[in-house]
């Protein structure tokens, strides 16, 4: 058992006031030491934090007790340390940019559980349609589902005549997504647009992988955290990308080591220690190559952090925290 906890969320429901909550919700982090990020919108929460396993199931029934909260899911993994450097706390007009007319609180695609899904993914009147951005089906996808080249869930409408086909039709499209929040919205602008049968895999590929073993995912699946990918395929596990420099099968995911680049790819271990971590070879002789480590994974500096940062009142005047809670 590995001591600290990453935790996975999101919930539609209403919320009043918004940068009030967004204080008090920062003030429980800071109470028990959770890094992370998290959006707070007038439609509900969204985040993913990691803490002590302790902390973690604080965090979990403080948000249990509220009752605007009460039915929320966590997707719970094990991790050795700290999945984030740094806690954000945000106040955002939605807590998955998409800027779709729609309210998943009044209509959405019909919820399959992550053992209904495995029992009827294969159907072939089913047809999977992943609403993640390109650089996060390239290391990861379910098998022959459809894919779409969008950089985010906002350009969804530019893609919807690839799958115009499917009108009338009579296939039951599934939806799927990491963690769940961007099919809530996906599968409302489907039948929105006139789609029938729209369904969506409740709690995304990560709780497919927890309770359902993953099978038929290939690759792994991207995460917005440190950890860059995870595997969640523990029945039929296969690679699908492959390392940018030379092609070898990896998924094992980077940034460029060159600031100016920055660019989000796959490398293999040899490549990444032969290449210091570059994409090009113009990259690697970039004058201001940051050092590569091995991980490909390069936090902002620190220096000057504190948690306590972005902790103030509605007036922007920094607060005496009580951190005992007292």
């Amino acid at each position: 058992m590995k001591p600290y906890r990453v935790l996975l969320y999101y919930i539609y429901s209403p919320i009043e006031n918004p940068e009030q909550y967004r204080e008090e919700h920062h003030l429980l982090c800071l109470r028990l030491n959770l890094l992370g990020r998290i959006i707070v919108a007038p439609e509900g929460l969204n985040g993913t934090v990691s803490g002590l396993a302790a902390d973690c199931e604080a965090y979990m029934n403080a948000l249990y007790a509220d009752p605007r909260f009460a039915g929320i899911e966590f997707k719970i993994d094990e991790a050795d340390e700290h999945a984030f450097q740094k806690l954000h706390v945000r106040v955002k007009a939605e807590i998955v940019h998409s800027e779709l007319p729609v309210d998943p609180l009044r209509q959405t695609g019909i919820h399959l559980e992550p053992e209904e899904f495995r029992q009827l993914k294969n159907d072939p009147d089913v047809v999977l349609v992943d609403m993640r951005s390109n650089y996060e089906h390239e290391v990861g996808k379910f098998k022959g589902a459809i894919t779409f080249d969008m950089e985010n869930l906002r350009e969804l409408p530019d893609h919807i005549a690839e799958i115009e086909h499917l009108k009338g039709s009579g296939k039951k499209i599934v939806t799927y997504c990491t963690g769940g929040i961007k099919c809530e919205k996906a599968s409302a602008y489907l039948l929105a647009r006139g789609f029938e049968n729209v369904y969506q895999l409740h709690g995304g590929i990560i709780k497919y992988g927890i309770e359902a073993g993953g099978e038929d995912f290939d690759g792994e699946c991207y995460v917005f955290d440190n950890r860059v990918t995870v595997p969640v395929n523990h029945v039929n596990p296969a690679i699908i990308s492959t390392c940018y420099r030379c092609g070898t099968p990896t998924s094992r995911m980077v940034n460029c080591a060159s600031p100016a680049c920055n660019n989000h790819f796959t490398m293999c271990e040899a490549c990444g220690l032969e290449h210091l971590g570059t994409c090009t070879d113009d990259c690697k002789n970039d004058p201001n190559l940051r050092e590569y480590d091995g991980t490909g994974y390069y936090g902002k500096q620190t220096f000057s952090y504190s948690p306590v940062q972005g902790f103030k009142s509605r007036k922007g005047q920094r607060l005496e925290i009580n951190l005992t809670g007292e």
